[in-house]
C-alpha cells in the first residue's frame, strides 16, 4: 500500500494537520511536533486571496504579451521573441489554471473538480516550474552566442532552430513533470474530512528523489549555466569598453576611427562591412539593441530567481527535515507556514515576466502601442460601417413606410376603384 508521505498542491504547501499533508512540499512524518504556540497563518484566507490577484494581472499581461509576439512582423520574429513568446504561453497555461487552487484552499483542501482537472492542474503547475527556467537558461545561452561568438554562432543561430529548441524544452519539462502527473491524484482526507487534490508518494525514496529532482534541475543547474553564461558575456563587454576608453584617452580626435579599426581588427566581427562610411554608426545601433536585449534577458533572469530561490530554500530545508537532521518545533512550523507564502512569491514570477518587457523593452511597448491603434482602428471601421448599415436600413424603412401611406391614401380617396 502506498504510504502518503506528502499529499501536495505542487509538492509544497503543507497542510495544517500533521499525520498527513494536504497540500505542501512538506515530508513531515506523522510523530513531527507542531508548534501549538505559535499561531499557524489563517491560509484559507491570505493565500485565495494571493492567487486571485496574481491571476488577472499575469493573465492580462501575459495575453498582452503573447499577442504582440505572435503577431510581430517576420523582420522581429528573433530569436529572443520566440524564446519569450514560449515562455509567456508557459505562464499563461499555468495562469488559467490557478483559479482552481484558490478554490481548493478557500474551501479547507477540498477539490471539488474531479480526478481529471486535479492531474492535469497539478501538471501545469509542475510544467510552468521546469518550462520556464528552461527557456530562461535557452535565451542566456543565445545571448551568449549572440554577444560572445557572434560569428561562429551565426549559422546555428536561426529561428528555425530556436523554435527546435522550445519543442525539445516542453518535451524534457513534460518528463520532468510526469512523474508527479501519474502520483498525483483526488484522495479523501480524513483528518479534514474533505476530498483533497494530493501526491501520495509510495515511499520516502520517491518524495526524496522528485525534491533532488526540482532543486537540481529546476535551480542549481540552471543558475550554474546562467551564471557562467552571463559571467563571459560581462568579461566581454567589459574588455571592449576598456579598449576604447583607453584609446580615447591618448588619442580623442581618433575616436571614431578607432571604433572601426577595433571592430574590423577582431575575427569574430563582420569584415565584409570594413572600410565601409556607416559601419561605425551602424555597429552603435547595433550594439545599443543587443544592449537592450541582454538587460531585458537579465531582468528576466533576475525575477526569476528572486521569485522562486526562497521556495527551493524551503524546499532543502523540508528535505533535510524529513531526514530527521533539521527536527525541531520551530522548523516544522517554519516549512508549512513559509512553503505556501514563497510559493506564491514564486508564482507572481509569471505576472512579472511581461512586465518587465513591457518596461525594458522599447520596441515591445511600440508594438503593443501599434497593435492597440489597430484594434482601436479595426473597431472604429466596424462602428462606421454598422451605422451606414444601419443608416441604409432607416432610409429603405421610411421610403417603403411613405409608399405604403400613399397606397393607403389612394385607397380612401376612391375605396371602389373606377366607375
Amino acid at each position: 500500500m502506498a504510504i502518503p508521505y506528502d499529499l501536495s498542491l505542487f509538492n509544497s504547501t503543507p497542510s495544517p494537520y500533521s499525520t498527513i499533508e494536504a497540500c505542501g512540499n512538506s515530508s513531515l512524518p506523522p510523530s513531527a511536533l507542531l508548534c501549538t504556540d505559535w499561531p499557524p497563518v489563517p491560509m484559507t484566507t491570505i493565500i485565495p486571496a494571493i492567487y486571485s490577484v496574481i491571476c488577472v494581472l499575469g493573465t492580462i499581461a501575459n495575453a498582452l504579451a503573447v499577442c504582440v509576439l505572435a503577431h510581430a512582423s517576420t523582420s522581429r520574429r528573433t530569436i529572443a521573441n520566440t524564446f519569450m513568446l514560449n515562455l509567456c504561453v508557459s505562464d499563461l497555461l499555468f495562469l488559467l489554471s490557478l483559479p482552481l487552487w484558490a478554490v481548493y484552499y478557500s474551501q479547507g483542501y477540498s477539490w471539488p473538480f474531479g480526478w481529471v482537472a486535479c492531474k492535469v492542474c497539478g501538471a501545469l503547475l509542475n510544467l510552468n516550474l521546469y518550462a520556464s527556467i528552461f527557456f530562461i537558461t535557452s535565451m542566456s545561452i543565445d545571448r551568449y552566442l549572440a554577444i560572445v561568438r557572434p560569428l561562429r554562432s551565426q549559422s546555428a543561430r536561426n529561428t528555425k532552430r530556436a523554435r527546435l529548441t522550445c519543442v525539445l524544452v516542453w518535451l524534457l519539462a513534460c518528463a520532468c513533470s510526469a512523474p508527479t502527473f501519474f502520483l498525483r491524484n483526488t484522495y479523501h482526507l480524513e483528518a479534514l474530512g474533505v476530498e483533497g487534490c494530493v501526491i501520495i508518494y509510495p515511499n520516502h525514496t520517491w518524495y526524496l528523489t522528485l525534491a533532488w529532482m526540482k532543486i537540481v534541475l529546476a535551480f542549481l543547474l540552471p543558475l550554474l549555466v546562467i551564471s557562467c553564461c552571463y559571467y563571459a558575456i560581462g568579461k566581454h563587454l567589459m574588455a571592449d569598453t576598456g579598449l576604447v576608453r583607453m584609446h580615447n584617452l591618448s588619442h580623442p580626435s581618433n575616436m571614431q576611427s578607432f571604433k572601426s579599426q577595433e571592430s574590423c581588427s577582431k575575427p569574430e566581427r563582420h569584415p565584409s562591412l570594413c572600410g565601409s562610411p556607416s559601419y561605425s554608426a551602424g555597429r552603435n545601433v547595433e550594439g545599443r539593441g543587443l544592449e537592450r536585449v541582454l538587460w531585458t534577458v537579465a531582468a528576466v533572469v533576475m525575477a526569476f530567481f528572486l521569485c522562486w530561490f526562497p521556495f527551493h530554500c524551503v524546499t532543502f530545508l523540508d528535505v533535510l527535515n524529513s531526514k530527521g537532521w533539521l527536527d525541531s518545533c520551530w522548523m516544522n512550523w517554519t516549512i508549512q507556514n513559509l512553503t505556501p507564502l514563497t510559493l506564491c512569491l514564486g508564482f507572481s514570477n509569471s505576472a512579472i515576466n511581461p512586465v518587465l518587457y513591457c518596461f525594458i523593452g522599447h520596441h515591445f511597448r511600440g508594438r503593443l502601442g501599434g497593435l492597440c491603434k489597430g484594434l482601436c482602428a479595426c473597431l472604429k471601421a466596424r462602428g462606421e460601417e454598422h451605422s451606414q448599415k444601419r443608416g441604409s436600413f432607416s432610409t429603405r424603412l421610411s421610403s417603403f413606410s411613405r409608399k405604403l401611406s400613399d397606397l393607403k391614401d389612394l385607397a380612401i380617396v376612391d375605396p371602389s376603384g373606377p366607375a
